[in-house]
C-alpha cells in the first residue's frame, strides 16, 4: 500500500470504498439535518473522485503514448486503444471512454479554473463537460478568458444550473469570436441525422438532430395536426396524434417513392409496400403459440412473444416475404450455439449468425451496434474462421484492439477474454436469446404442424 497521500492507489481507494459499504449495512443514526449535510459531502467527494479519474486517465494516455512511441508506432496511431482501456476501467462503452479521456486532456491543459473547481468538488464532470463543449470552437486565448470569466469564481459556477451555464458560455463565445461560432453552427448542421434506440415497454426513441429552424418547423406542423384532429373529435391525446402523424408521413413518403420507380420493360408495376427487414429470434414453441417465452428483435432486444407473432402475422397478411432459418441454442444457457448449415452458400451466413448471437458489440459495457465481425484470435496468427473465434464489434472497439499489447482469445461456452496492454483481463459472453424449457413431449415436425 502506498504511504504517500499524494498518490492515488487502488488499495487505499478500495479500503475507503469498503468502509463506506460496511457503513451502509445499518442505519446511519443521523438526524435529518446531518443526513442532508452528509449527502452534500458525499456529492462533493463524488466530484473529487471523478476529477481523480480524469487525472489518472490523462496520465495513462501520456504513458501509453510514450510506450507506443518507443515501440515504433507511427505518430498518427499513438494513443489508439487508450480510450477503450478507460472505458473498460469505468465500465462504460468505448465511446464514453473516449469522451472521458478527451475531457481529461482538455480541462487540465486549457481550462485551469474549471479544473480547479472540479478538483475542489465545486462542480462535477458534467459541468466541466458543458464548459469544454461550449468553448471548443475558440482559440486557446479566448478559451482561457471564458474559463476565467465562468469558473474563476468557484462559488458562482457551483451555483449555476446546467442550462444557465451553457447559455453564459455560449454568450461569451459569441462575443469573443462570432465567426468561429458561425462556423461551428454550420458544421453542426452538416451532422444532422436520425437515430433509433430502445425504450421501455417495447417502445423506441426515434430522434432527429436537425437545424433549429427545421426542428421547430417539424414540431409546429405536428402540433397543428394534433390540434386539428382533437378539434374534430379525435379521442387520441395530442402526443399520440403527433406520433401517428409522423409515422404516417414517413411511411407514405416511402410508398410514393417505390410506386414512382419505373418497372422494367414488359414487367408489371409492383404493388406499393414499405420494405423493412426485421430479424426476430424466437423459439418454435413461441412461434406457434404454445409458449410465451420472449423473442428477440435484432436491433432492439427482448419483446413479448405475442408481439413477435403479431409482427409475423402482419407480414403474412400483407404478402411480405418471410424467411425461416433454424438456429441452435445451448440447452442450459440459451446462448446461440450454431446455425443450420443448409443454405450456407456464402461466408456472409456465418457473419449473420454472429450478429444474431452477439446482438451488440462484444466489448464489456459497450452497447454500440455491431459494425465489424472479426476474429478474436487473429487469422494472421492461426486463428480459425469459426463461430467460436468470431466476435461482433463496433468500429471503434475493432480498431482499438489493433493497438500494441491487446490480445483476445476464445474460451469455453462462447466466452472471449480480452487482455489489455496493462495486463487487465475482461471476459465477455454472448447474451441468451432463447428460454430453454425441459419437456418430455415428443418432437413435432414443422411440416406436420403446418398440415394441421
Amino acid at each position: 500500500m502506498c504511504d504517500d497521500p499524494r498518490v492515488l492507489h487502488a488499495l487505499s481507494v478500495g479500503a475507503w470504498r469498503s468502509a463506506v459499504s460496511v457503513a451502509l449495512e445499518s442505519p446511519s443514526g443521523l438526524d435529518d439535518a446531518a443526513r442532508v449535510d452528509a449527502i452534500r459531502a458525499l456529492e462533493e467527494a463524488a466530484c473529487v473522485i471523478s476529477a481523480a479519474q480524469a487525472a489518472l486517465a490523462r496520465e495513462l494516455d501520456a504513458s501509453q503514448r510514450a510506450a507506443q512511441a518507443e515501440a515504433g508506432v507511427p505518430a498518427a496511431r499513438r494513443g489508439l486503444g487508450v480510450a477503450k482501456q478507460v472505458g473498460l476501467a469505468r465500465r462504460v462503452s468505448h465511446d464514453r471512454g473516449a469522451r472521458h479521456l478527451g475531457l481529461a486532456r482538455i480541462v487540465a491543459s486549457e481550462l485551469p479554473c474549471t479544473w480547479a473547481a472540479w478538483r475542489a468538488g465545486r462542480i462535477g464532470e458534467w459541468k466541466a463537460t458543458v464548459i469544454a463543449r461550449e468553448t471548443a470552437c475558440l482559440s486557446l486565448e479566448h478559451r482561457l478568458e471564458v474559463d476565467r470569466l465562468i469558473a474563476g469564481d468557484p462559488v458562482r459556477v457551483e451555483g449555476m444550473g446546467d442550462r444557465e451555464l451553457a447559455g453564459l458560455c455560449a454568450a461569451h463565445a459569441a462575443r469573443l469570436d462570432a465567426s468561429s461560432v458561425t462556423a461551428r453552427r454550420r458544421r453542426a448542421e452538416s451532422e444532422r441525422r436520425v437515430t433509433c434506440r430502445p425504450a421501455p415497454d417495447t417502445m423506441t426513441h426515434v430522434s432527429a438532430l436537425l437545424p433549429v429552424k427545421d426542428g421547430v418547423a417539424v414540431h409546429a406542423v405536428l402540433t397543428r395536426a394534433a390540434v386539428r384532429a382533437r378539434a374534430a373529435g379525435d379521442e387520441r391525446t395530442q402526443g399520440q396524434v403527433m406520433a401517428d402523424t409522423l409515422v404516417a408521413a414517413v411511411l407514405a413518403h416511402e410508398q410514393r417513392h417505390q410506386t414512382t420507380q419505373a418497372p422494367a420493360p414488359g414487367e408489371p408495376r409492383a404493388a406499393s409496400s414499405t420494405r423493412v427487414n426485421l430479424n426476430v429470434v424466437m423459439s418454435d414453441a413461441a412461434l406457434f403459440g404454445t409458449s410465451e417465452d420472449p423473442a428477440h428483435l435484432v436491433g432492439f432486444g427482448p419483446i413479448p412473444a405475442e408481439l413477435a407473432r403479431e409482427i409475423i402475422a402482419g407480414a403474412c397478411a400483407q404478402g411480405e416475404e418471410l424467411w425461416l432459418r433454424r438456429l441452435y441454442a445451448h440447452p442450459h444457457t440459451g446462448e446461440l450455439a450454431s446455425m443450420d448449415t443448409r443454405g450456407r452458400f456464402f461466408r456472409g451466413n456465418l457473419a449473420r449468425f454472429i450478429r444474431l448471437r452477439d446482438q451488440t458489440c462484444r466489448t464489456p459495457w459497450c452497447d454500440a451496434p455491431i459494425r465489424h465481425v472479426d476474429h478474436a484470435h487473429p487469422d494472421s496468427t492461426g486463428g480459425p474462421t469459426s463461430d467460436a473465434n468470431g466476435q461482433g464489434l463496433c468500429e471503434a472497439c475493432n480498431h482499438a484492439k489493433e493497438a500494441p499489447g491487446w490480445r483476445a482469445r476464445p474460451g469455453p461456452e462462447g466466452t472471449i477474454t480480452t487482455t489489455t496492454p496493462t495486463g487487465h483481463r475482461h471476459t465477455s459472453r454472448p447474451p441468451p436469446v432463447a428460454t430453454i424449457r425441459r419437456t418430455d413431449l415428443p418432437p413435432l415436425r414443422v411440416d406436420y404442424i403446418l398440415a394441421g
